[in-house]
């Protein structure tokens, strides 16, 4: 990874951070499918590449080492963009909650002193977010970025807490607040970062317009 970076932000790649992104390459049809049942799948193709590449400019100034977690992909899948400086892996079977899990383990068996994973929906998400979550790692247990839906959109730690991962309601308004019961039962600290909103309907694609008017 170039060394060369913001003199404002931290050296993340001596302290052994990881980014964990989940994604899957551009294919249409298979890509943000609630979005696409109100706005049809060809748009939501198009609204899927513009949060991926904002996820990929927002993280491009951290000089982390990072993974690329990639979804099964399609035979009509777009591979054109090789997301380069990350290293592609293949996301694992079974839940999302699996799936992070397995995430997070490989990264501390590589050496990663603390990780931080996040998906490609929240065109909220800034380079500072980024930074404030491994900032906070270095005074509590576990970071999260709370989504208005419920979920959340980043988890960041130190070491894999099962519990954090185990019986989720996945894709549920709950998964925020049973993950922070599950952290609070085993006395984690955790450090909640602004809320922001997802992608992930057309009402979500909708005021995230609104929003971008208003800020213009």
């Amino acid at each position: 990874m170039p060394t060369t970076h913001n003199p404002n932000t931290l050296d993340y790649t001596a302290q052994k951070e990881d980014l964990l992104v989940f994604a899957r390459y551009p294919e249409l049809g298979k890509v943000k499918t609630r979005l696409a049942a109100g706005i049809g799948p060809e748009q939501a193709l198009q609204v899927y590449r513009e949060l991926l590449a904002h996820t990929q400019a927002v993280a491009a100034p951290l000089a982390v080492r990072k993974w690329l977690w990639l979804a099964e992909a399609g035979p009509a899948a777009d591979r054109s963009d090789t997301w380069a400086g990350y290293q592609p892996l293949p996301q694992p079977a079974g839940d999302l909650g699996h799936r992070m899990q397995t995430a997070f383990a490989h990264s501390f068996a590589k050496g990663a002193a603390a990780a931080v994973i996040i998906g490609t929906d929240c065109p909220g998400l800034t380079t500072a977010h980024l930074e404030q979550a491994y900032t906070a790692l270095h005074t509590h247990d576990v970071v999260l970025g709370p989504a208005t839906d419920g979920g959340y959109y980043l988890l960041g730690m130190k070491v894999v807490w099962p519990t954090l991962f185990e019986n989720k309601p996945w894709s549920t308004s709950a998964v925020l607040s049973e993950t922070l019961a599950a952290a609070k039962l085993v006395g984690l600290q955790v450090h909640l970062l602004p809320e922001l909103r997802d992608v992930d309907t057309a009402e979500d694609l909708w005021a995230w317009q609104e929003s971008e008017k208003q800020s213009s």
